[in-house]
């Protein structure tokens, strides 16, 4: 069965708060939602423009906080980049403290990517070296917590399948899994239904995105992520995409949660939510 659910991030182009993304999510009717953390302090976060939320903060008072709206986690999006020397600094902590914190909401998921450029002065091989070592002084942590990493096409190694497929064979861990995403493996230049069909065997969770006719004029296959959709899901160039990889997900009896992504006016919110209950119901 496929969940609709919305990614808090959305809000983030409007600058609101967390606690405002969630009443939003409330209000559409919406059970399922996808947290973006940080491991520290930012102040436009602590001021309230911000909706993501502080790994320092309390998880079990945000856990009552939304059972009292209805909704549940479906994932955390602790997205700093694991892939090259960055991730062995910053990425492996801000991952395991999101496991940690997943743990502590009832969430079963964490969602990680690369960068949006490969790393300067490394080959793919000295890349992907250490990225198992990054993942691996993670993956002990997943397991005694009981959840799943997740990694997010976004950059240029996580939109490469033959990388992707090499890392999850190389752990075979139930643990180590993928977070599909329409609109990044589109930019990318992929087709959506060919990169999810290729990696179907490790997908537990993903993110939908359009993407405007604009945009894809001006970065399809030079860039490898984009942020959100300006245009509501079902608005841009990417809906028959989406419409497909639905399509396979029932096709392959894929049990799951999907994160909207998009500009989260009411407006878009609004469409985005239609297009993808409609499909889902056909």
């Amino acid at each position: 069965m496929i969940h609709i659910g919305l990614h808090t991030d959305n809000w983030r182009p409007l600058g609101c708060s967390f606690e405002y993304a969630v009443e939003k999510i409330a209000y559409f009717g919406v059970k399922h939602l996808e947290i973006s953390v940080i491991n520290g302090q930012n102040y436009i976060q602590a001021l309230g423009y911000d909706p993501c939320v502080s790994l320092q903060s309390n998880p079990r008072a945000i856990r009552k906080q939304l059972e009292k709206k209805g909704v549940s986690v479906s994932q955390i999006d602790g997205s700093y980049p694991m892939m090259g020397p960055n991730g062995s600094a910053y990425g492996i902590q801000y991952l395991q403290q999101s496991i940690r914190f997943a743990a502590e909401l009832g969430c079963p998921m964490v969602d990680t990517v690369d960068g949006a450029f490969e790393t300067p002065g490394m080959t793919v091989e000295e890349v992907f070296k250490v990225t198992c070592y990054n993942y691996r002084q993670c993956i002990s942590w997943a397991e005694d917590y009981g959840i799943i990493i997740n990694v997010e096409p976004h950059g240029p190694y996580t939109n490469n399948i033959d990388f992707m497929s090499r890392l999850f064979k190389h752990f075979d861990s139930e643990y180590l899994r993928l977070n599909f995403d329409t609109g990044n493996t589109f930019i990318a230049g992929h087709n959506p239904l060919d990169y999810v069909k290729s990696l179907r065997p490790y997908l537990t969770h993903c993110h939908i995105k359009d993407v405007s006719a604009e945009l894809a004029d001006a970065v399809r296959g030079h860039e490898t992520g984009i942020g959100t959709s300006v245009v509501p899901v079902g608005g841009g160039v990417n809906a028959e995409n989406i419409k497909h990889c639905i399509q396979y997900l029932y096709d392959t009896n894929w049990d799951g949660s999907v994160s909207v992504e998009c500009y989260g006016s009411d407006e878009n919110t609004a469409a985005s939510l239609k297009f993808m209950k409609q499909i889902i119901r056909e």
